[in-house]
This record gives structure tokens, C-alpha cells and sequence, in this order.
């Protein structure tokens, strides 16, 4: 919690309370469901919570938007965002069962009331979003693949509307074909060393009515 305090010292009451608890959530669940590496769990808020934070140095996502978390695997960037945005809606879908009953878990856990879970292949949700937001799950053409027409139209951000990815290393040959988008580097914002390489990526997606 002091990484987390450090880098957002205005957490709320509620949101320090949510973001304590997740700790022995993901610790309990764990042993049970292995969704994130025994190494990764000793440094869960390194490693995750303040990774998947690392969207919030980008962008402050205004109260009503509707962001959609791509392969969420144990519910990262999900569900930190979650907390950090209790007034945004966010939808977090994997294909893998297991990683959502976790999810599904913890959300419960927390009692947060913004999340809504499907299993599910991407391409398969019909739905619009403000924003896309993702870890790497797999490389910016298929992820704009399995993404498209899922944008809403409607700008509420001066950041366009579009996919907003957590992403590592040189990633010149695999956005050359990109030419909007925007990368920031973590190590702008934090000084661990395991930010060192990590990045934001930000495309913007036009609406497809």
C-alpha cells in the first residue's frame, strides 16, 4: 500500500480500504485457483496493481464511461481500475473460466458494484466502449482484430476513444503500421526498476456504426 500511496496520494478512505484488502484476496484465492505466479503474489502491488495503475497516469476516465478489460486473466488492469474509477463501468472478459471465478471472487470480496464479468471470447461481445484496455495479451494486430467495432462514438475524453495496452519492450516493428498511436513510458511516472521497459500504448479506434 505505501508503492500505492506514493504514486496516488488521494486515494479515498474506501478506495485504501479496497486496495488493502486485495492483498489477502488474491493470496487466499490463489492457493486455490492459481491465476498469478507464486513470485507475482509476494509482489502483487508492484507487479500488478500499480502496472495496471499505470493506465491512470494516462488518463483520469470521467464518471459514466464504459471500459472494456481484454483477457483479464486474475482481473488485471481491471479491477484496480475498478477501484480508482468507482463511477466507470468496467467489463472484464477471459476465455478461461478459472481466471474468472477469481475475478468473480474478488470482486465480491471488495463489494465493488462497477464490474460485470463474462466468459467469453472477445470477438464475441457485442457491445461499445469509451475505452479497451488490455496487458498484453497478444500482438497490436490481432488485438485490433478481435477488437473492432467495439468503440463507441461518442468522445467524453480529450484522449480519443480506443485501446489503451500495457505493454513491454521494443515494439517498433510490431506498431509500425500504427501511425496514431501514443506510447508512454512508465518509467515517466514510477522509478522502480521493473518499470523500466514498461509502457502504455494508446490507439485511437474510429467508431464503426
Amino acid at each position: 500500500m505505501k508503492l500505492l500511496l506514493k504514486y496516488f496520494p488521494n486515494l479515498t478512505e474506501d478506495q485504501i480500504e479496497k486496495f488493502t484488502l486485495l492483498e489477502s484476496l488474491y493470496q487466499d484465492w490463489n492457493l486455490k485457483i492459481n491465476v498469478v505466479s507464486r513470485k507475482d503474489i509476494d509482489e502483487l502491488y508492484l507487479r500488478h496493481v500499480l502496472h495496471s495503475l499505470g493506465i491512470a497516469k494516462v488518463i483520469e476516465f470521467k464518471d459514466g464511461s464504459h471500459i472494456l478489460d481484454v483477457g483479464t486473466g486474475g482481473g488485471f488492469p481491471g479491477i484496480p481500475l475498478a477501484i480508482m474509477f468507482p463511477e466507470c463501468s468496467f467489463h472484464l472478459v477471459d476465455s478461461i473460466a478459472k481466471k474468472l471465478k477469481v475475478v468473480n471472487e474478488v470482486v465480491e470480496g471488495l463489494g465493488l458494484t462497477n464490474v460485470k464479468t463474462t466468459h467469453s471470447r472477445v470477438e464475441e461481445i457485442k457491445e461499445n466502449y469509451d475505452f479497451i484496455v488490455s496487458r498484453a495479451v497478444a500482438a497490436m494486430p490481432t488485438f485490433v482484430h478481435w477488437v473492432k467495432g467495439k468503440i463507441a462514438k461518442e468522445q467524453k475524453h480529450e484522449l480519443k476513444n480506443g485501446i489503451i495496452y500495457l505493454k513491454g519492450g521494443d515494439l517498433e516493428e510490431e506498431l509500425k503500421d500504427y501511425k496514431t498511436t501514443t506510447i508512454y513510458n512508465l518509467s515517466d511516472y514510477f522509478e522502480e526498476d521493473f518499470y523500466e521497459t514498461k509502457k502504455v500504448v494508446h490507439l485511437p479506434l474510429k467508431y464503426r456504426g
